[in-house]
């Protein structure tokens, strides 16, 4: 398994909920989080699984909004 190099963040707020960051997550980290509703009348993006993220970025790179991005994780802190 993986070691988590990245802390995603997603401003809920303007987030519309296309799904295309969930789409290319190649460890599932992320997900639509159909029980909330933001202030634009969409249900965001979220974070499901943060220990799996593996950095790559590919979320926030394909983000329409610009809504997604990533933290990298100090070296020697991963886990």
């Amino acid at each position: 398994m993986a070691s988590k190099k990245g802390i995603p963040h997603i401003a809920t707020d303007s987030c519309k909920g296309c799904g295309l960051c969930v789409s290319v997550c190649p460890g599932s980290v992320l997900a639509i989080d159909t029980g909330l509703v933001n202030v634009k009348g969409y249900n965001p993006a979220y974070v499901q699984s943060p220990d799996k993220c593996i950095g790559c970025a590919s979320c926030a790179l394909i983000c329409p909004d610009v809504v997604l991005t990533i933290s990298r994780v100090p070296k020697g802190e991963e886990g």
